[in-house]
């Protein structure tokens, strides 16, 4: 009997753990696009309907914003050849039930070497036909 649960245990933890490399695998694709200006590659890992909001935080107070995928992805393939930029994902907490997923990233974004800024990211994530994809990311921004 102990040795049934103690399997069963040992399973579940190996499959949460395989589902929770899914989902920053997802992450990471989405990133390796956005790093190469590659709008294609990032919409293959994003929902049709993907949103995205931020909180930009400064001295004076914070402001809310909204944006459409389509205007994310046009705006990736215009940034110019010659500014350098690199979000470093200090880390991932991610929580899965079933087909919904989430992923909390601090961050820091550097533009031609100096940083620009820091935050946290929340991807929300849907598990469709074996695959996750972007529903949506929210995140905040403070120098």
């Amino acid at each position: 009997m102990q040795k049934n649960i103690l399997g069963m245990l040992v399973l579940f933890g190996m499959t949460t753990q395989a589902q929770n490399q899914e989902v920053q695998q997802t992450i990471e694709t989405f990133f390796k696009g956005f790093h190469s200006r590659d709008s294609i590659a990032i919409q293959k890992v994003c929902s049709d309907t993907m949103g995205l909001q931020s909180i930009t935080e400064n001295a004076k107070g914070s402001q809310f914003s909204t944006d459409t995928a389509s205007k994310f992805y046009k705006s990736i393939a215009s940034i110019p050849a010659t500014m350098q930029f690199e979000e470093r994902l200090l880390g991932h907490t991610i929580h899965i039930d079933g087909t919904m997923a989430i992923d909390w990233t601090p961050y820091e974004f550097y533009v031609n070497g100096k940083k620009s800024h820091s935050g946290v990211n929340v991807f929300t994530l849907y598990k469709d036909n074996g695959q996750w994809k972007i529903v949506s990311i929210i995140d905040t921004r403070r120098k």
